[in-house]
C-alpha cells in the first residue's frame, strides 16, 4: 500500500467519531504503531482536523474531508455554477461558504496551463425567494440537530396559521426554497414554502426519528403519491 493511500485509509478509519487508538489502527493496516504516529503527525500538519495523542487515540473532529482530487475542466464548471448559483439563491451563511468554496476552485484551476478567464455562467436570483433567506440558518440547525420550530405561515390564499413542525429537507425548486417537515398541527407531512413563513423560532424542544415522521417516511410518502396520480392519468 502507498503512503498516499495509507492516509486516506487513517482518515477512513477515524471519521466516524468514535476514539481509535493507534495500535488498532496498525492492525488494520498490517504497519507498525511507529508509522501510524508519524502518519498522524503529518495528516494533522496538511491541516486534516484528527484530535488525539498517542497512548490516548484519536479521531476527526469534522465529519468531512475531501482528499486532494483531480478535477477536468468540465467538473469544475459544474461545481462553479452550482456555487454560483449558491451566492444567489442562498442565505448569507452559504453564501459565505460558496464563495470560499468558489475561491479554492480559482486556486485550483489557476494551476492549470489554460485556466479559463470565466466560466461564463450569469445566474440572476428571484427576489420571492430572498423573502426566506432570513429563515434558513435556523431551519438547516433544525434539520441537523432535530429541533422542532414554531411558525407562523401565510398561504397561498393568504391564510395565516401557527404550526410547530418537525424539519426534515429543503428544496430548491429554481424559484422558491420550501421546507419539507412533520407538522404536528396537521399530523401529517407538509411541504412548507420558506419565502411564506412570516416568522420562524425554535421551541426549545427536541426531537428524535420516530416511525412514519421521518425523512425516508416523507420520501417514500412522495413516490406513493407519484405513483398514485401516474396511475390516475
Amino acid at each position: 500500500m502507498q503512503r498516499s493511500e495509507r492516509l486516506a485509509e487513517i482518515v477512513e478509519i477515524v471519521r466516524d467519531g468514535r476514539l481509535h487508538l493507534a495500535r488498532d489502527i496498525a492492525e488494520a493496516l498490517d504497519v507498525s504503531i511507529r508509522t501510524v504516529y508519524r502518519d498522524i503527525d503529518t495528516l494533522v500538519a496538511s491541516g486534516v482536523p484528527i484530535d488525539g495523542e498517542r497512548g490516548v487515540g484519536y479521531l476527526l473532529r469534522e465529519p468531512v474531508f475531501l482528499p486532494p482530487m483531480a478535477l477536468s475542466f468540465t467538473e469544475l464548471e459544474a461545481l462553479s455554477l452550482g456555487m454560483a448559483i449558491v451566492q444567489e439563491a442562498a442565505d448569507e451563511e452559504l453564501q459565505a461558504a460558496a464563495g470560499a468554496v468558489m475561491n479554492k476552485v480559482g486556486e485550483h484551476a489557476s494551476n492549470r496551463r489554460q485556466a479559463p478567464k470565466s466560466w461564463g455562467f450569469g445566474i440572476y436570483a428571484f427576489e420571492r425567494a430572498k423573502e426566506g433567506f432570513p429563515h434558513m440558518p435556523l431551519i438547516r440547525r433544525a434539520i441537523r440537530e432535530g429541533l422542532k420550530l414554531r411558525i407562523n405561515y401565510q398561504s397561498l390564499d393568504d391564510r395565516n396559521s401557527t404550526r410547530v413542525i418537525r424539519p426534515l429537507q429543503t428544496e430548491y425548486w429554481g424559484r422558491v426554497w420550501t421546507c419539507s417537515a412533520w407538522c404536528e398541527f396537521r399530523n401529517s407531512f407538509r411541504a412548507f414554502r420558506i419565502d411564506r413563513i412570516q416568522h420562524c423560532e425554535p421551541t426549545g424542544k427536541a426531537f428524535q426519528p420516530e416511525a412514519g415522521k421521518t425523512i425516508e417516511d416523507y420520501l417514500k410518502h412522495v413516490a406513493d403519491q407519484i405513483d398514485r396520480d401516474r396511475d390516475r392519468s
